[in-house]
């Protein structure tokens, strides 16, 4: 299990990531994390026993306030993440999960259980989100943001939606102006608006500090 254990707002953060093995809905162009399996079935990975022994020895080790579970790949597709979960609350800490969105809906007893949930949306018009997202065939942004909507509607913790910022992607009037629309349909709890920061894709799709400053204010 990889993590890493940092400080947020005074508070001690543990991020994991659970997946032995790359697995998501997407493929996406700009993932920084070499290509892995396209699915969105639940993948039966034989990691449950150390990722528990080794959350316990952390947890025992440090004053853990939150833990983070970002994933290289959909969180949600492990066999053993409601165990895993479970196990983290037993300890009384908080949780947080991030996943791309498109299956919160579907996986909501699970996600219910934490106390913050993150989902995502990077391209916004149909076109980009096949071509550069290239999730599972029959995806939509459509259907992305109506399972979010769904999903936010009977949530009771704290939704947040990160919407990041690609140049020739996402940062032309029309995909901001329909990125609004979406946050107003989604009426999320939070939203965190961030440009790409990986230094593999800054050069093709990153965007200045100016620009960003000038999309959060129309955004938000």
């Amino acid at each position: 299990m990889d993590y890493k254990i940092y400080t947020e707002k005074k508070k001690t953060v543990l991020k994991i990531n659970i997946l032995p093995d790359k697995v998501c809905t997407y493929d996406c162009i700009f993932c920084p994390l070499r290509r892995g399996k396209k699915s969105n079935e639940v993948q039966n990975f034989n990691n449950f026993d150390e990722i528990i022994k080794e959350l316990e020895n952390i947890i025992t080790k440090n004053a853990i306030d939150l833990i983070f579970i970002n994933s290289k790949g959909e969180t949600l597709l492990h066999n053993k993440i409601k165990d895993i979960i479970q196990f983290i609350k037993s300890r009384d800490i908080k949780i947080r999960l991030l996943s791309n969105g498109y299956i919160l809906n579907e996986f909501k007893e699970i996600a219910n259980l934490c106390d913050e949930v993150i989902g995502e949306i990077k391209a916004i018009k149909e076109a980009d989100f096949k071509k550069f997202q290239r999730p599972i065939e029959e995806y939509t942004i459509a259907g992305l943001i109506k399972n979010m909507v769904e999903f936010k509607k009977q949530y009771l913790g704290t939704f947040i939606l990160n919407i990041t910022i690609l140049n020739t992607i996402n940062n032309d009037k029309n995909s901001l102006d329909e990125i609004k629309t979406a946050i107003n349909k989604i009426n999320p709890d939070e939203v965190v608006i961030e440009k790409e920061e990986d230094e593999i894709f800054v050069k093709k799709y990153g965007i200045c500090e100016q620009e960003l400053k000038i999309i959060k204010n129309k955004l938000l």
